[in-house]
């Protein structure tokens, strides 16, 4: 049998393999984008406002939001996913799979995308609120028509990395059998010593940050163009 042949038997085998790590990865990372988008921006939002001078100024709120946010944010993806088993297996009702996976995955970008969120707020204009607040508008108004309005495009930005930072989380996951690419190359490249097979697991994970990169950038131009 010739190498030729050779590859592409083990191709043949590993095809169907591909096909599901790359569904698995785009569950895990979209559910995580989502989920933690929602919610980081939540506490985001929160660390915000009830900074000193915000719109609900309160001082008990943010100091408890901003610890724990830096209690959880520093931590190592691959020390969470160890540091939370008891907790992921209460939840979950178990810590392998892809499920077990993206939970962890949602806690750690929650707090990511809260930090990035506050950020992101912190460099509007403070004018710019302070003439709606003299208008009479509410806190909830002040929020939808122009805190979140007016830092659009550069969340979105932010968002676009944190999705980033997500695709290498599921790529990690694949050490504690939490599927996806990382998984794929793992098992099937790494351990098996199949070099060509955790580079197209490689290269797809780079082609889906690219594509990701790109869009976020064409969102981000076209909203702060308005």
């Amino acid at each position: 049998m010739t190498v030729t042949n050779l590859a592409q038997a083990n191709w043949d085998r590993l095809g169907p393999s591909l096909a599901d790590a790359i569904v698995d990865t785009l569950i895990m990372v979209s559910t995580t984008l989502i989920v933690s988008g929602i919610l980081g921006l939540g506490l985001g939002m929160l660390l915000y406002t009830t900074r000193t001078g915000g719109i609900l100024q309160n001082r008990f709120v943010y100091v408890i939001v901003n610890l724990l946010v830096n209690f959880v944010r520093p931590i190592p993806f691959i020390i969470l996913l160890a540091f939370a088993q008891p907790l992921t297996v209460a939840v979950m009702g178990g810590s392998i799979g892809r499920g077990p996976a993206t939970f962890v995955m949602v806690i750690a970008a929650t707090f990511s995308v809260a930090r990035v969120v506050e950020q992101n707020l912190v460099a509007i204009d403070p004018g710019v609120i302070e003439a709606a607040r003299s208008m009479g508008a509410s806190p909830w108004k002040i929020i939808t028509s122009v805190i979140v309005p007016e830092a659009l495009g550069p969340l979105i930005l932010g968002y676009t990395f944190l999705f980033i930072a997500i695709v290498d989380m599921s790529a990690m996951a694949g050490y504690v059998g939490g599927g996806g690419l990382g998984d794929f190359a793992i098992v099937y490249g790494y351990r098996a010593f199949e070099w060509e097979v955790t580079v197209v697991a490689t290269l797809i994970i780079i082609v889906l940050v690219q594509a990701a990169q790109f869009l976020g950038n064409w969102l981000s131009s076209k909203v702060m163009r308005r």
